[in-house]
């Protein structure tokens, strides 16, 4: 099976020891890339460092987190992120609004994604989103992206069904993590329901491992048990999910991707 992690924190200091044995890791069982999250401007700055050395095979993004949102300067932050991606970023963020930490305020994460949506637009970039809590704004937010020409990705979706209606329609994509194989999930109606060419899949390394690595450390290698579940709940064969995300990943993320399986 070859496949993309869509979404893996591969700049978190929980991969500092053995950083470059996790992403060969990830190469032996079949990733075809790996999109390198950059929730901040220091974990862009390393992202960007990490995908250099390995070029065609990891890239990454540049972005503000809700979390990170009060402190969040318009004129400096958007800057850095514009220069991430006139350097190789292919998409802007992780970026988005957490209404359930609320570790910023929500006026704030508000005016921080829009700055970010903005960019974007400019940009001709992809978002990556993160939305918790935070549905009727995130929907209306992504709507109105949308109707400007603007795409990108609710990452780790769990739902509502309207909010994925809402991105559907707006021309996005939904990634699912490691979420789909909990004892508590009880969605994969959801998981069906999503257009085959809106869908991806993600670990959110070093977070979210799924089943059998639950209370673990996650690492992209482990998506294949997400998408193994995946799969299944659409009824078709992991190599078959494998081709549609890589092709939907491609497409988003503007990826020429390499066949690793070849």
């Amino acid at each position: 099976m070859q496949f993309v992690d869509s979404h893996t924190h591969l700049a978190d200091p929980a991969f500092d020891a053995d950083r470059d044995d996790v992403i060969r890791r990830a190469r032996d069982v079949g990733a075809a890339a790996l999109i390198c999250i950059g929730e901040t401007l220091d974990a862009a700055a390393r992202a960007r460092t990490i995908a250099a050395a390995w070029p065609g095979f990891i890239w990454y993004s540049a972005g503000v987190h809700p979390h990170d949102a009060a402190t969040f300067e318009p004129i400096r932050d958007v800057e850095a992120i514009r220069a991430h991606l006139q350097q190789g970023a292919v998409a802007v963020g992780e970026c988005g609004l957490d209404y359930y930490y609320d570790n910023a305020p929500r006026l704030q994460q508000r005016r921080a994604f829009a700055e970010q949506i903005a960019l974007a637009g400019q940009l001709n970039a992809p978002l990556i989103v993160h939305s918790r809590d935070a549905v009727d704004d995130t929907r209306a937010m992504v709507t109105e992206a949308g109707k400007a020409g603007i795409l990108g990705v609710l990452h780790c979706f769990s739902g509502p069904a309207h909010l994925a209606d809402a991105a559907i329609e707006a021309g996005w994509y939904l990634s699912f993590s490691g979420i789909v194989t909990f004892k508590k999930w009880n969605d994969d109606g959801l998981i069906a329901a999503i257009p085959e060419r809106r869908l991806l899949i993600e670990t959110d390394a070093p977070y979210l491992s799924p089943v059998p690595f639950r209370g673990k450390r996650n690492e992209p290698a482990h998506v294949i048990h997400t998408a193994t579940h995946v799969a299944a709940a659409r009824g078709m064969s992991t190599e078959q999910l494998g081709r549609v995300v890589c092709a939907n990943a491609a497409t988003l993320f503007g990826l020429a991707l390499v066949d690793t399986t070849a």
